[in-house]
């Protein structure tokens, strides 16, 4: 590391040790937030390159420029028997980390004051690496990518993610400004974030800068204020570059973690009446093409957010939606982990006697549509999900009991209606995500 990075390093530590990040009051947990927990849990991943359904016992897990614990303690929550290890190049946030576990119950855990390059020396192997919002500060993300990968076992997961140089650009902007200004020479503090706001509230309103970088929280956010205008060390990448980091650290993409919200085609207005010469050439296109294409119409994501791993440890599966009745009758069927809680079951248990919609949607927020249904007749036939994971053929079974009368014919319910049922919506609650499916291990 030359004499430059080393001096950008130190600033960063600085920085973090002065003010460890995130800034979460210690007795907040992250139970009641879905939706942050479903990001930490590693169940996602796995299933998602594998089509596997992993238990979390035993597993072990780092968290890899830990800060101040908040999201080792996701980590934690969001998986339930793991062992937690954080690393941080900040010794102060070390231990708030440490202290914010223990205060939440959670014994499982170790913390070391180290910088990722020097992960190796730890000596442990893991079953998962999650780095948010460090590699981007880092000298050289590509000697971060491979210090992880040796300390990854073999068919290991990473999540990390770089800024987005597209979405970011304003703030880039203002950094260099704020640099040339002598804001950042040391490590900024209350007196360089009070020189921000008199900065920009001298600007006129209409000043570019002032327009497309200025917020209002930025007025009372110290810690927004610093982590956008004045973070040290901070610096964006394009979708080529992180696929090029990926190849020079020898890593195989996975998928991105907001998946969802990638979907080239969802930026059309009609995706299935397209010009024809995009018709034509879209399909074609790998997928670091189309996320590539995505960010240069639509950069509205500050973080380029992907789980990565080792080259060809995927297992080969065949997508749900090119399965056989073959398939189907051997299936397993589970509920997403992060459905498991007691309110859920008490909705769930509603909806059927009642026979009202469930609302599943609000219990775990991952669609891309504010509200999702599921009437409550398959909520009924999926009722022994809450259980445990069940087959396929003993929920179309109970589909069969429940309704043994097709209800516009009179006539009994027949074997192809039956599977047909619960098909359907199975794919569709899979496709989201609510819903997990294993084919036998005969047929993977």
């Amino acid at each position: 590391m030359d004499s430059q990075s080393s001096e950008i390093l130190e600033k960063i530590r600085q920085q973090f040790e002065t003010a460890p990040y995130p800034r979460t009051p210690l007795e907040k947990s992250p139970q009641g937030d879905a939706k942050f927990l479903n990001i930490h849990n590693i169940v996602n991943p796995y299933y998602l390159r594998n089509q596997k359904v992993i238990g979390t016992q035993g597993k072990v897990i780092l968290d890899a420029g830990c800060g101040s614990g908040y999201k080792a303690l996701a980590l934690a929550a969001a998986n339930p028997g793991a062992k937690i290890i954080g690393i941080d190049i900040s010794e102060e946030s070390v231990k708030l980390a440490h202290h914010r576990l223990q205060y939440h119950g959670f014994e499982n855990a170790e913390f070391y004051t180290l910088t990722i390059e020097n992960l190796p020396s730890l000596g442990i192997q893991f079953d998962y690496i999650n780095n948010d919002e460090v590699l981007y500060l880092l000298p050289d993300p590509v000697a971060g990518l491979q210090a992880m990968k040796s300390a990854l076992k073999p068919d290991g997961i990473i999540r990390t993610n770089l800024h987005s140089a597209l979405q970011r650009s304003n703030y880039y902007r203002a950094q260099k400004f704020f640099q040339i200004m002598g804001f950042m020479d040391d490590n900024p503090q209350q007196l360089e974030i009070e020189l921000v706001r008199e900065t920009m509230h001298s600007l006129k309103d209409s000043t570019h800068l002032k327009v497309q970088a200025w917020h209002p929280e930025f007025e009372r956010n110290d810690e927004r204020l610093l982590a956008n205008l004045l973070l040290q060390g901070d610096k964006g990448y394009t979708i080529p570059e992180v696929f090029s980091a990926l190849r020079a650290a020898d890593l195989e993409f996975i998928s991105m973690v907001n998946w969802r919200y990638w979907d080239l085609m969802d930026l059309f207005k009609e995706p299935d009446n397209l010009p024809a010469f995009l018709a034509i050439s879209l399909p074609g296109l790998s997928v670091e093409e189309q996320l590539h294409l995505f960010e240069l119409l639509h950069p509205v994501h500050r973080l380029i957010d992907f789980w990565c791993g080792h080259p060809n440890s995927a297992d080969p599966f065949v997508p749900v939606s090119q399965w056989t009745l073959a398939d189907w009758q051997t299936a397993k069927v589970s509920l997403h982990p992060q459905l498991r809680t007691p309110r859920f079951t008490e909705d769930m248990l509603f909806s059927i006697i009642n026979q009202r919609p469930l609302e599943i949607s609000q219990h775990l927020p991952i669609t891309k549509d504010p509200i999702f249904l599921i009437d409550s007749a398959i909520a009924t036939s999926l009722l022994p999900l809450l259980d445990g994971p069940q087959m396929m053929m003993s929920l179309v079974e109970r589909c069969k009991q429940l309704r043994p009368i097709h209800p516009v014919t009179l006539n009994p319910v027949d074997e192809a209606t039956a599977w047909s049922t619960l098909i359907e919506p199975l794919t569709s609650l899979e496709e989201i995500g609510y819903i997990l499916l294993e084919r036998s291990p005969d047929k993977a």
